[in-house]
């Protein structure tokens, strides 16, 4: 028995619709695809497009950090060929006092000459930013003073002594002081009180 004809065109539509559902959401699928292509394809060129402008900086960086440290090390060697050229005359100072102390027999005329070129060499680290501490008789600071030694005195912490000195280069430390500290000696208090006390008997019997 044959299937009506309405029934059978009826499955044949529904078959067709079927298909062309299928070919549309494939087709769909399709276009999703190609847009995450392209999509991926342009994140690929923007990132390669960084990374080439990263690799430029970093070759920028790179040639300016070079002229940086070209730079730094013509100004250390024009720095230490001037230190070099005020040593040298201090050299020749040098050399002259001990020429001239031979030639006179003279230790007047060395202690002269070398007096004079302590002077000139002091002048000449001078310019380069170097300064004496001072310290004789000021309060004891870690930061500059080096303790060589202990000693009794009059009251504590001070200095009374420099054993070696102590130089600083543009306001930073660059030798300490080795110096000798005082603390104050009992015995010493002890003293000291009973002179105080004499002093108040001595003003009352008055």
């Amino acid at each position: 028995m044959q299937e009506p004809v309405d029934q059978k065109t009826a499955k044949e539509n529904e078959a067709k619709s079927m298909v062309e559902r299928e070919r549309a959401k494939e087709k769909d699928e399709n276009k999703k695809i190609e847009a995450l292509k392209a999509a991926l394809e342009q994140e690929k060129k923007r990132s390669e497009d960084y990374l080439n402008r990263l690799k430029y900086m970093q070759a920028d960086f790179e040639n300016f950090r070079k002229r940086i440290d070209r730079h730094i090390e013509e100004i250390r060697r024009q720095s230490s060929e001037r230190v070099v050229l005020g040593l040298l005359d201090v050299v020749d100072e040098l050399e002259m006092a001990i020429k001239n102390a031979r030639s006179l027999g003279s230790v007047e005329s060395l202690i002269n000459g070398v007096e004079m070129t302590l002077k000139k060499l002091k002048k000449v680290l001078a310019g380069e930013g170097v300064s004496q501490i001072e310290c004789l008789g000021k309060p004891f600071d870690p930061s500059i003073h080096e303790v060589a030694c202990v000693v009794d005195g009059d009251s504590d912490g001070l200095v009374v002594e420099e054993v070696r000195k102590g130089y600083m280069m543009n306001g930073r430390v660059i030798r300490p002081s080795v110096v000798k500290i005082s603390k104050k000696s009992e015995s010493g208090s002890k003293e000291k009180e009973k002179e105080k006390e004499i002093e108040k008997e001595v003003d009352s019997n008055e």
